[in-house]
């Protein structure tokens, strides 16, 4: 394989030329050079190099996921004629939603890593969207309905929604008996999170309207939940140790979150992958097998918060 095909590949993951002249003992001069004489040899640019950052062209994305894939082959290859199998290890760079990473990621850290200690793990919580090429993330938790066609990926869990309101909310208001009740009533969601797909057996309906208070952010919106403001319609991974201890209950639970979302873990797609990767896909799938945030979950009778 050209040395030069390695070479861009750690320009790729270190994010500069003198990173990766570091890593391969070489001067930043000479990783350019190279690079240069790899773009002039294949008649395209594969980066766009400035004073900042290097950015992939497109031209530059397909070649480095090719590379990536030819890389692993000759490892997997290495392994199968000396009869190592590979022990997951080295850099894993993880993109998470910020509240599902914070509460359902995180914790889980410590046992993953104490299992896998090699692997050098980058987590980063954002609510953006992240390309996975061209921001080099190796594996993005994503909840979705749809997975782009560029990328593979494993679904990890369902993502169940409940509309929810607190007792305080609750016991001002009358409690609602049907979706035509939510029309008097405040509610609350973050930009662009309405309006609300709910289903019921194979009933279909959508809640539109303003938000009570408007937000970007879906934490918010829980703790407004929380305080009494309004009915949110939140994923029970987020609420549920609030419906479990009272501070919020479930009503019309008879309609739920369209079904379509799933929590998926997502990567590039390419003929094989790192055995880092496939171990975080692995540890976590088991990890919420069943979900753990249902099998807390235990709505109040919203009955019963009914003003008296």
């Amino acid at each position: 394989m050209d040395p030069d095909y390695a070479l861009f590949a750690r320009v790729v993951e270190a994010g500069s030329l003198s990173a990766a002249g570091r890593a391969m003992l070489i001067s930043p001069a000479m990783v350019s050079k190279r690079l240069a004489r790899l773009e002039a040899r294949l008649g395209v640019r594969l980066i766009h190099r400035t004073t900042r950052r290097l950015a992939l062209t497109d031209a530059g994305e397909r070649f480095h996921a090719d590379v990536i894939a030819i890389l692993q082959s000759i490892r997997e290859a290495e392994d199968r004629i000396t009869g190592v199998r590979r022990e997951p290890a080295g850099p894993l760079r993880v993109s998470a939603p910020t509240s599902f990473g914070r509460l359902h990621v995180a914790p889980r850290l410590g046992a993953f890593l104490a299992r896998y200690p090699r692997i050098e793990l980058d987590l980063n919580l954002t609510d953006a969207y992240v390309d996975l090429l061209s921001d080099r993330v190796d594996l993005a938790i994503r909840i979705t309905a749809h997975l782009p066609a560029s990328l593979d990926g494993r679904r990890l869990a369902t993502n169940r929604r409940v509309l929810c309101a607190s007792p305080l909310y609750l016991a001002d208001k009358d409690v609602p008996h049907g979706l035509s009740d939510l029309a008097g009533h405040r509610l609350l969601a973050a930009d662009e999170q309405m309006p609300w797909r709910l289903v019921s057996g194979r009933q279909k309906r959508a809640v539109d309207g303003r938000s009570h208070v408007r937000t970007n952010s879906s934490e918010i919106v829980r703790e407004l939940a929380i305080a009494g403001v309004g009915i949110a319609l939140r994923s029970l991974w987020d609420v549920e140790d609030a419906l479990a201890d009272g501070r919020l209950v479930q009503i019309l639970p008879e309609w739920e979150g369209s079904t379509d979302l799933g929590i998926y873990a997502v990567y590039p797609r390419a003929p094989s992958r790192p055995a880092a990767l496939d171990a975080f896909v692995d540890f976590f799938e088991h990890c919420f097998d069943p979900p753990p945030w249902e099998a807390v979950h235990a709505g109040s009778d919203p009955e019963r918060q009914e003003k008296r």
